[in-house]
């Protein structure tokens, strides 16, 4: 088992159609204990995909704009399991205005939203985690491929490419206390978040045509595995690195 007897907080978990439930599923499936977080009116989504996962699992209160809830994580967390060994950045959101093609019209307001929650949360997540986890573990965020200008993911594509320069000062950071850090770049998936980005079915247009692999809009199978293997010792010397999960779609030119 990859990941026994390894405890792992796990972020993003609102239906059983998120990567963040499949990495939760596969972490318990290869021997993890696993704790989520959620907050809010997404709570009740939360615990009732959580009721689908194998094993029973606990979950912390985590708002990540929250500095009250980040200082307290440690604890929270730590009524559970006594340490981490991995840790899932899930989290992404961007105004409605900050989507769709109104790239130019976008306020700060709404653009400083999507960054915070978006990208300095993995930064927040990582430090509100620091002190449980232990040498040799890892911190996996997921992104989505931003070396591109994307149709319609406009400021959502700045905070990911924003995400990935953050990954890598995080793995400077926190790689002399033994922590890696890592991101999984997949192709698109038919997740709840998904579904609120306009113009949605020109991703999977795209990824159809020019996957080499091809690509399964429906199917966070491969993207979770990623994460778990990241999870896991597998990779003990990766860290700042970007795991493209994809079907090779990244590897395309036009």
């Amino acid at each position: 088992m990859l990941l026994k007897d390894k405890n792992v907080l796990i972020t993003g978990v609102l239906t059983d159609q998120s990567i963040a439930f499949h990495v939760a599923k596969m972490a318990q499936e290869q021997g993890a204990n696993v704790v989520l977080t959620s907050f809010g009116r997404t709570m009740s989504l939360t615990k009732r995909s959580a009721t689908r996962l194998p094993e029973e699992v606990s979950i912390v209160e985590l708002d990540v704009t929250s500095q009250e809830d980040l200082d307290a994580l440690a604890a929270r967390v730590g009524e559970h399991v006594p340490h981490l060994d991995g840790v899932l950045h899930s989290i992404g959101f961007a105004p409605e205005s900050a989507l769709g093609g109104n790239f130019l019209n976008t306020s700060w307001q709404d653009v400083g939203t999507a960054i915070q929650i978006s990208t300095f949360s993995f930064k927040s997540l990582g430090v509100a985690c620091r002190d449980l986890l232990v040498p040799g573990s890892s911190l996996v965020g997921l992104d989505f491929d931003a070396r591109v200008a994307w149709p319609t993911y406009d400021w959502m594509g700045v905070a990911k490419a924003a995400l990935e320069s953050t990954s890598r000062y995080l793995a400077r950071d926190l790689g002399p206390h033994g922590v890696r850090v890592n991101l999984v770049a997949a192709g698109p998936i038919r997740t709840m978040a998904a579904k609120s980005i306009p113009g949605f079915e020109e991703f999977e247009n795209l990824w159809e045509q020019r996957a080499p692999l091809g690509w399964d809009v429906s199917d966070p199978t491969a993207a979770a595995q990623a994460c778990v293997v990241l999870l896991s010792d597998w990779l003990p010397a990766t860290s700042g690195e970007i795991l493209h999960v994809d079907g090779g779609m990244h590897s395309q030119g036009a």
